[in-house]
C-alpha cells in the first residue's frame, strides 16, 4: 500500500517540476511572454517595463489642465499569459488594468481599477490592433445623449516608448472629443543583478575613498563580515570600524570581479575575485588579490550585503 501510494505521488511531483515560470522574478521583475499565450499578448511586448510619462486631462471648463508627471509599468501575469499596468500619478492618483486577449472573440478585453473610483464592477474596453496602434472602446453616451464611445488608442509604438489618448467619439467614428492624453518614454530597466554589479562598484569607490560611512552602508543593519583570524563582526558600526586603514595609508585601487550572481527570492549569492593596491604608511605600494563570497539581502528595491567573507591570495 505505501508503495502504492509513492508512486501515485511521483508523477505529480515530476510534472510540477517541470513547469516554466513566465510571471514576475526577481531575475525577471516584469515576467516574460508565455511561448503558449496567444500571438496577441505580445502586442504589448514594446510597452513591458516602466515609463516615465506627462499626463493631461481637461479641466471643467473644458481647457487643458496643467501636465503632471507619472509612471506607468506594464507587467506579464498569469505565468506570461496576460498583462497587468499600474500607474502612478504625481498628484495621487493609481490606476491599473488586467489585459487579457481572448482569442474566442480575437479581442483584447481590459479591465480597469482605480483608487479614486472604486467600484464593485470594473469597467471593461473591448479592441485589439489597428495597424500599429492599439485601439479599445467602452459603450459611453455623450453629454447630449448621442451613442457613441470612449475610445483608448495606444499609438507611436516603439521600444522608447509611445503615446495614448482618450476621447469619445460616435458610433461611426467621424466624430471626436478628446479629453485625456498621456505621452510616455521608456526607462532604460535595471536588473536585479544589475543593481548587486553596480553596489559592489560604488563600494569599492567608498572604501579607495575613505568613506567608511557609505561603505557600512552596504551592509544590512543585521550585516555580518567574517575577516581572516578574526571573530565574526556584526552590525554596521562595528563593520565600519573594521574596515577603516591607518592613518596615512590609501587604497590606491580596489576591484571586485564577480564569477556567479544568483539571486534566489529575497537573498542572493555572489563569489569570485577581488582584487587592488594599497599605500602603506612608509609609502611603499602593495598589490593584493583575493576570494570572496557575498549572500545579499533584498531591502525595498536595493541589494544590501548580509553575510561577506574573504581571503586573501598570494600575488
Amino acid at each position: 500500500m505505501k508503495l502504492n501510494l509513492l508512486l501515485l505521488f511521483i508523477p505529480v511531483f515530476s510534472i510540477s517540476q517541470s513547469v516554466e515560470f513566465y510571471g514576475p522574478s526577481n531575475d525577471n521583475p516584469f515576467g516574460r511572454l508565455n511561448p503558449n499565450a496567444p500571438k496577441e499578448v505580445a502586442d504589448y511586448a514594446p510597452l513591458i517595463g516602466i515609463c516615465d510619462c506627462v499626463s493631461t486631462t481637461r479641466n471643467p471648463d473644458q481647457s487643458w489642465g496643467t501636465p503632471q508627471k507619472m509612471t506607468w509599468t506594464f507587467k506579464y501575469i498569469m505565468n506570461g499569459m496576460a498583462v497587468q499596468d499600474e500607474s502612478y500619478k504625481e498628484d495621487g492618483g493609481h490606476s491599473g488594468s488586467i489585459r487579457q486577449f481572448i482569442a474566442d472573440s480575437s479581442k483584447w478585453y481590459v479591465h480597469w481599477f482605480s483608487n479614486n473610483k472604486p467600484s464593485t464592477v470594473l469597467p471593461t474596453w473591448k479592441g485589439g490592433k489597428r495597424g500599429d496602434s492599439i485601439v479599445l472602446y467602452n459603450k459611453q453616451k455623450a453629454p447630449n445623449g448621442l451613442d457613441g464611445f470612449y475610445r483608448l488608442t495606444f499609438s507611436a509604438i516603439s521600444e522608447k516608448g509611445f503615446n495614448w489618448i482618450g476621447e469619445w467619439v460616435d458610433t461611426s467614428e467621424t466624430f471626436s472629443f478628446p479629453t485625456w492624453k498621456i505621452e510616455c518614454v521608456k526607462q532604460n530597466p535595471i536588473s536585479q543583478k544589475e543593481i548587486i554589479r553596480r553596489n559592489a562598484e560604488a563600494f569599492s569607490k567608498a572604501y579607495m575613498d575613505a568613506n567608511y560611512e557609505v561603505l557600512a552602508g552596504f551592509y544590512s543593519e543585521d550585516g555580518k563580515i567574517f575577516p581572516i583570524n578574526s571573530d565574526i563582526i556584526s552590525g554596521r558600526e562595528a563593520i565600519k570600524k573594521k574596515w577603516i586603514i591607518p592613518e596615512g595609508s590609501k587604497i590606491l585601487q580596489h576591484k571586485v570581479l564577480p564569477s556567479e550572481i544568483k539571486i534566489i527570492g529575497d537573498y542572493a549569492y555572489d563569489y569570485g575575485y577581488y582584487e587592488g593596491k594599497t599605500k602603506t604608511t612608509k609609502q611603499n605600494e602593495i598589490n593584493f588579490k583575493g576570494k570572496y563570497v557575498i549572500v545579499w539581502k533584498k531591502h525595498k528595491n536595493d541589494w544590501k550585503i548580509y553575510l561577506d567573507i574573504w581571503n586573501q591570495l598570494k600575488n
